[in-house]
């Protein structure tokens, strides 16, 4: 067996493990595998911190030439898009490039959330980005295999029955 096969077959051994694990898990649980939880909550993290200057600022961000409506147009967009980002899980490529370009945008108008937002929106769009669904199909072979093997150790005179 070759180095390469050696690694694809522990892959699948470790998949499949996560799957048998992921059976006997709790509802939440299962929901939260299903989606790309961490990276949607990072994002709507990230919207409130991005909405906490302007809303402050409520006063002044409807005076002429003031940029703090941006930064409640821009976090307020932020948190929806990781509100979103939970229910619609096939578009979580896309909803992590928003969140990406919109933490970067909402340095003009709200400081970022004093940059600590925008670093967060950067972290959890790429985590939306990076997200992908997994298949595991269950081969019943390893089981089958484990029975044959334990039929064979346990074998007397007589055959076992198939």
């Amino acid at each position: 067996m070759s180095r390469k096969e050696a690694k694809i077959l522990k892959r699948e051994l470790k998949t499949q493990k996560k799957h048998e694990k992921m059976l006997d898990a709790s509802k939440f649980k299962q929901w939260r595998n299903s989606r790309p939880f961490w990276g949607a909550t990072l994002t709507i993290l990230a919207g409130l911190m991005i909405l906490y200057i302007p809303i402050h600022l409520f006063a002044l961000a409807f005076t002429p030439g003031s940029y703090a409506i941006l930064g409640i147009l821009f976090g307020g967009l932020i948190l929806l898009i990781g509100i979103l980002a939970y229910f619609y899980t096939q578009l979580s490529t896309l909803f992590g490039i928003l969140t990406i370009f919109l933490s970067v945008l909402s340095i003009m108008g709200a400081l970022g959330g004093f940059l600590v937002g925008t670093i967060v929106g950067i972290v959890g769009g790429a985590m939306c980005v990076g997200w992908s669904t997994e298949t595991v199909s269950i081969s019943t072979d390893h089981t089958q295999n484990k029975k044959k093997k334990k039929i064979e150790g346990d074998q007397s005179s007589t055959p076992a029955p198939l």
